[in-house]
């Protein structure tokens, strides 16, 4: 992972460029039976319920240096969670704080939405199954978005590690502008050539990785692929001593289809 340098700009009033970091995350499971999806999805909904989620959206908050303000919070019937946190870049009094959000101690729903002063970070889960192939899959999708000095890259690598993760689609923009004491523009306050570059290298050695930036707009993406499959990790409710050689060769074929098809976005 490259340190990046901050660049000392003296600014006119509040730095307010929004950073905005998004996340699409993936796991696979290969599911033989349609009690197994039943038990897969399950199992998925207990393991990242809103409440799970809530305490990994508090660490990121810890880890970019925000506050949290409000948090909103739900679980959903069948399945499904998400989790909305507003955040500001400095704490503020409690004097200020709209009471009726309670300062984001709301009862335990399958939801949640956290609100920042000036940010906000939203996760929602989608787990599925489908019964032809046997595969199901479960997806994250992270918003991270910030304004001020505070960056959501400083959360990449605890997100990545809160999540099984196979396939990992990173988006990264900066927007707006804000201006020196002299009145010059400035449409982004830091150095970056890639998000790879905020990542750590133990994390990156696991994964295969494509780069499409757009770097006169500001505008960064990267896609991760898993290059080991350890083939136990992907079964559920199944043992590989249990199978042919032939069924250990089909489901493999069958993961990697499913793994390769979400990177590249198309049906093989």
């Amino acid at each position: 992972m490259v340190e990046q340098s901050q660049k000392k700009i003296q600014l006119y009033g509040f730095n307010n460029l929004t950073k905005t970091l998004s996340f699409n995350i993936y796991d696979i499971c290969y599911t033989k039976s349609e009690e197994d999806r039943r038990s897969y999805i399950n199992y998925i909904d207990e393991q990242y319920n809103s409440e799970r989620l809530t305490n990994i959206l508090k660490e990121v908050t810890n880890i970019i240096g925000a506050s949290i303000l409000n948090i909103a919070k739900q679980d959903y019937d069948p399945q499904g969670a998400s989790v909305t946190i507003l955040i500001s870049e400095e704490e503020v009094p409690l004097a200020v704080l709209d009471s009726s959000c309670n300062s984001g101690s709301l009862p335990l729903p399958r939801h949640v939405v956290g609100h920042l002063d000036k940010s906000h970070i939203t996760v929602h889960t989608y787990p599925e199954s489908h019964p032809h192939g046997g595969i199901s899959t479960f997806r994250v999708d992270i918003d991270v978005s910030t304004c001020g000095t505070i960056s959501p890259l400083r959360a990449l690598n605890l997100l990545i590690k809160s999540f099984d993760s196979d396939i990992i689609t990173v988006d990264y923009r900066v927007r707006g502008f804000t201006r020196d004491t002299e009145g010059n523009k400035y449409f982004i306050d830091h150095d970056i050539n890639s998000i790879q570059d905020f990542v750590e290298d133990d994390i990156l050695d696991n994964y295969s990785t494509i780069d499409v930036n757009v770097f006169q707009e500001n505008i960064f993406h990267t896609k991760m692929m898993r290059t080991e499959v350890e083939f136990d990790e992907y079964l559920f409710n199944l043992n590989k001593q249990d199978l042919s050689e032939e069924e250990t060769d089909e489901i493999t074929d069958k993961v990697y289809k499913e793994i390769e098809e979400i990177f590249y976005g198309k049906n093989f």
